[in-house]
């Protein structure tokens, strides 16, 4: 309790042990905070538990048109499905460490149908999703550290590889990419690109690419608190379990979720938590990091924690310490709060869930050293 107070002037504590379901420390435990990145452990949970942890998002590439001889004779139509992971190879191997999706494989599908050359256009269909581009941090418009939010996105969002710069719209540049993709593979396009919605009648499918499951998503989303991927997640959800592809719908289906399976309360108003209303209390994330466990994606979800000492946001943090390869948490910055949320596994076997929100933060440095000073006592424990 005297730790949690460091560096700051609002904290909420939880301690539990996970074997006993027995309270260790708490401080304010019903006290709601904001959460920053902390918010990312409900849009993840949701994603895992109602969407399922094998789920993937879907891009699809249809033809409207006769083909004869290899030639379509009409257009070629990109359909998103928000997958926050479609990049080229270059970047995906630059930015993901070779995972993703390709566009590379979408043309080479195409090919396959034996496509040679398109007389009209590849249009970009990003209708999956609002075209909001950002959260109500930045006023809904294209935010400097998410980038801009798309339906039909591609290397989220950027538009060179020094990644120093947004595309106006992402729908278009995946177009364009489609069709560099297209010409490297052999396909002609004759007429450029568009931004149209699919057409329901005579189509038919040209390629589809599946991404990444929702367990990989997680990890990438939590391990490096990664802003652009929470955020198209939470735009899934909505499209998926809620009303609409936007952030509004997606965090309603978020909060109904937690409530109604964890019985833990949560105000999120984006994926991310980059706006500073998201909301929680640490007995209420104790509440669902307990539950969590006894889900059927309880591995998926605590391997999408960052490890103390080891990796993603973690990775120079209670290095020496008890806590350093025992702790796995989700970090949590902005201006004014720091949090740390997650399990301890303990050389004695026990296991405990916890929750560090501090709010009114004068001393970013000494916060998160107190953080870091509790995890190390409750690996000890």
């Amino acid at each position: 309790r005297k730790a949690v107070r460091t560096g700051n002037g609002r904290a909420s504590l939880m301690v539990k042990n996970l074997g006993n379901g027995k309270r260790v420390c708490s401080l304010n435990p019903k006290a709601q905070r904001s959460l920053a990145s902390n918010t990312k452990i409900f849009t993840t949970v949701t994603a895992l538990g109602k969407l399922g942890k094998r789920h993937k998002m879907v891009t699809k590439v249809f033809s409207v048109g006769e083909t004869k001889n290899g030639v379509l004779d009409g257009d070629l139509y990109l359909r998103g499905a928000g997958d926050p992971s479609l990049g080229t190879p270059a970047f995906l191997g630059a930015y993901l460490g070779g995972g993703g999706s390709s566009i590379d494989r979408l043309a080479a599908g195409v090919r396959g149908r034996g496509i040679k050359r398109v007389t009209g256009r590849v249009y970009a269909d990003d209708s999956v999703f609002d075209r909001r581009r950002g959260v109500a941090d930045s006023g809904f418009a294209t935010s400097p550290y998410i980038g801009p939010l798309s339906g039909l996105s591609i290397n989220a969002g950027f538009t060179n590889a020094s990644l120093n710069r947004f595309s106006n719209d992402p729908a278009k540049l995946a177009a364009k990419s489609l069709v560099r993709s297209l010409g490297r593979s052999g396909v002609k396009v004759g007429k450029g690109i568009g931004l149209r919605k699919t057409p329901g009648p005579n189509r038919r499918l040209a390629a589809r690419l599946p991404s990444p499951d929702m367990s990989w998503m997680s990890r990438v989303t939590n391990v490096n608190s990664n802003n652009f991927f929470a955020e198209m997640l939470i735009k899934h959800i909505g499209a998926e379990k809620g009303k609409a592809g936007t952030t509004a719908a997606g965090a309603r289906v978020v909060r109904q979720y937690s409530k109604s399976r964890f019985d833990a309360v949560v105000r999120p108003l984006d994926g991310s938590g980059l706006t500073f209303g998201n909301r929680s209390s640490a007995g209420d994330i104790v509440k669902l990091l307990n539950r969590t466990r006894g889900t059927n994606f309880d591995r998926e979800f605590t391997d999408s924690l960052a490890v103390a000492g080891r990796s993603g946001t973690l990775a120079q943090r209670m290095r020496g310490s008890d806590a350093e390869g025992r702790c796995r948490a989700k970090t949590g910055t902005l201006t004014g709060v720091s949090a740390l949320s997650g399990y301890c596994f303990n050389r004695s076997g026990r296991k405990y869930a916890f929750s560090i929100l501090m709010n009114n933060v004068s001393d970013t440095t000494a916060a998160r050293a107190a953080q870091d000073r509790i995890a190390a006592i409750i690996a000890r424990l």
